[in-house]
């Protein structure tokens, strides 16, 4: 479980998408290659690693001490919740299961396969995204399930007659009619596809091999957060402008809505876009400029939470498989028992806002805390927990008890902490 949780957090900071991660996760379940309680903490640990993004946005912020501050406030609150909520979500489903069996009472008998909901953004993004480059996600599929030994048996990639278009490199070969690749029935693609309407990509070469299509990954990669960031200051700036000699409290009183209606807002605008990561990454710098406070930041990203898990909701249901709906409503019914436990109650909901108002003023010490904070919590402690669960997963006497002893340095540190902060005035040094 602990093992699941991780690889669900650090896939989904890597590829900064949840909703990715998620339908990756659905397809594995309803593949069997993975089983429904282990996709469960798998999207656990997505909706941790999906706070990553607006994290990195708040970076952006870096030229104004106090929008820095703000920005990562805003940004930290929703990493807050999700952490808070996996760790007290997380030993309730390890010891009683509520989750899984909740949703399997809901579960119906069948479930229709049909044509995947696609969002308004979405189908104005596709087409331009697939011209640069589209990622073959039967490869996750195929290695999980074991059809394939590695990404290797895909390379290098190969069209007949050289001719790059969907049905010359694309289009699988019909094994029942006698179809191989080896007579040249049928091409072979790699990381990257071609599009059935578009045809292939720009990054899309006949011949590549392994290293050819993971370096084209990487270069769309860096261009995409270059773009990303460049819209954001774009976005700040027109902001600052528009907003320039507005009172505050006109701009508060204009923003300020019922949390419950926030929460609404988040959620549609979500369902909308497709992306919990983008209506987070676009509200930071708002919060950074003081037209959002933290208070009502804090709904909006709750909403944002709901709705990304429409998504997958909306997928699953046209998926054919009823194991893929029940992960689905495992993802929605975790996000509702975090929102119930955290926000409704004003003591609890206190909790992440100060934390997050705490990591904010941590910012006007050092600018380096953010990049800090950002690798020690979303990679170094969980590669950490990796390799303690590695050492339990051994089932050999030297490593459980090595994997215990380091439990226990860790639980004692935890604890010094814990007791320098409170007791001895830590909060205030």
């Amino acid at each position: 479980p602990v093992a699941g949780l991780v690889i669900g957090e650090l896939a989904t900071a890597l590829v900064q998408s949840s909703s990715t991660t998620t339908s990756i996760v659905v397809t594995l379940v309803g593949a069997e290659a993975v089983d429904v309680k282990s996709g469960i903490y798998l999207i656990m640990g997505a909706n941790i690693g999906t706070s990553v993004t607006n994290t990195i946005v708040a970076m952006g912020q870096m030229g104004s001490g106090d929008q820095l501050e703000r920005a990562f406030a805003g940004a930290t609150v929703h990493d807050l919740f999700n952490l808070l909520s996996v760790a007290v979500l997380f030993p309730i489903e390890l010891i009683t299961g509520y989750l899984y069996a909740i949703t399997k009472a809901m579960l119906p008998d069948t479930v229709e396969k049909g044509d995947k909901w696609a969002g308004p953004l979405k189908k104005i993004v596709s087409p331009l995204a697939s011209r640069v480059l589209k990622a073959n996600k039967d490869v996750i599929q195929d290695v999980a399930t074991k059809k394939v030994e590695s990404c290797d048996s895909y390379y290098p990639v190969a069209c007949i007659d050289g001719i790059e278009d969907y049905a010359n490199c694309a289009t699988k070969c019909d094994k029942a009619a006698g179809e191989s690749f080896a007579n040249g029935d049928c091409g072979r693609v790699g990381l990257i596809t071609c599009d059935k309407t578009i045809g292939c990509p720009a990054f899309f070469q006949n011949g590549a091999t392994r290293q050819d299509d993971a370096t084209s990954g990487g270069v769309c990669l860096f261009l995409s957060l270059c773009l990303l960031m460049a819209c954001l200051m774009g976005l700040v700036n027109v902001l600052q402008r528009g907003l320039m000699g507005m009172s505050t409290r006109i701009i508060y009183k204009a923003t300020k809505v019922p949390g419950v209606f926030a929460i609404l807002i988040g959620a549609a605008i979500t369902v909308l876009v497709q992306s919990s990561s983008i209506t987070t990454s676009v509200l930071t710098p708002i919060v950074g400029l003081g037209v959002i406070q933290i208070e009502q930041m804090l709904p909006l990203t709750l909403g944002a939470n709901i709705g990304t898990t429409i998504t997958g909701l909306l997928a699953s249901l046209v998926s054919g498989k009823v194991e893929a709906l029940q992960v689905a409503l495992a993802h929605l019914f975790f996000n509702l028992s975090g929102i119930l436990i955290w926000y409704p109650i004003p003591f609890m909901r206190m909790i992440p806002l100060n934390g997050a108002k705490a990591l904010g003023k941590w910012t006007q010490r050092s600018r380096l805390v953010p990049p800090i904070y950002i690798l020690v919590a979303f990679f170094i402690i969980p590669l950490g927990l990796l390799g303690l669960s590695a050492l339990f997963a051994e089932k050999t006497t030297g490593f459980t008890v090595l994997g215990a002893f380091l439990v226990i340095l860790v639980a004692a540190g935890i604890a010094r902490f814990v007791w320098w902060w409170v007791k001895q005035e830590g909060r205030a040094k």
